[in-house]
């Protein structure tokens, strides 16, 4: 599962860095906010440790221009700073949680896993690619406005990809985010669910495919999410890409 850690402090951002690298995590460890959001246009994370005193952009400033992008990725902010409106500051900024300095690594460690059980905050309702809505209000995915049956864990997994389109999630991001843990789950089940979720994509004309990376993981293919229909005069649906032929 990937982390991103923004701490400019080096003493502090190695101290983190490798102590979520010893609880099992890939982190990424930038100093600057302007690092952090070309981090996250270019890669997935789990979530985020973000101090608030950054040079030039603040944390603050940061967790706004994150959730801007409408990315529901929850972060932690780590400060120095106590008081009330500084907390209310920054959970107002988009920010999950918030942790003072100096803190006890084990605080900060267990505060990630809470994050990461539970659903963002900034989660949108509603979540469209190609053809495909997936509204997490009403549990619903829905393709061209008819819904698909799904299972809660083949929604829980089809929302994971369908925030993160054209992204390589790895099998242990998919057991972290979709089944919670890691430890007694084979990997196989996520390729059983994948199977699972590319059959009822293609009954239902969705013009999506979930792709293998091998040796890295699944990645939702959406860079040519278009409708794979399209109406004829008559009413009927014809394929894209084919014309129907005039009749005398």
């Amino acid at each position: 599962m990937k982390l991103l850690v923004v701490e400019d402090d080096p003493d502090m951002g190695g101290l983190v860095e490798r102590g979520l690298a010893a609880e099992g995590y890939d982190v990424t460890l930038v100093t600057n906010g302007v690092d952090a959001l070309i981090a996250l246009r270019s890669d997935a994370f789990s979530a985020a440790a973000i101090d608030v005193m950054l040079p030039g952009m603040s944390g603050f400033e940061l967790c706004r221009h994150i959730r801007e992008a409408s990315n529901p990725m929850p972060i932690l902010l780590l400060t120095a700073r106590d008081a009330i409106e500084d907390r209310v500051h920054g959970l107002d900024s988009g920010a999950d949680d918030y942790l003072t300095k100096p803190f006890a690594f084990a605080e900060l460690a267990a505060r990630v896993r809470a994050l990461l059980r539970r659903e963002p905050t900034g989660m949108r309702p509603q979540v469209s690619v190609g053809r495909l809505t997936i509204d997490s209000h009403e549990h619903q995915a829905l393709v061209a406005g008819h819904e698909m049956p799904l299972s809660r864990r083949e929604f829980t997994l089809l929302r994971l990809f369908a925030t993160n389109p054209d992204k390589t999630l790895s099998r242990s991001d998919i057991l972290e985010s979709v089944w919670g843990t890691t430890e007694n789950i084979g990997t196989n089940v996520i390729d059983q669910y994948v199977s699972y979720l590319r059959k009822k994509l293609d009954a239902a004309g969705a013009g999506l495919n979930i792709v293998t990376e091998r040796g890295r993981g699944y990645r939702l293919d959406a860079r040519n999410a278009v409708d794979t229909k399209r109406a004829t005069p008559g009413g009927d649906a014809v394929p894209s890409g084919h014309d129907t032929a005039a009749t005398p």
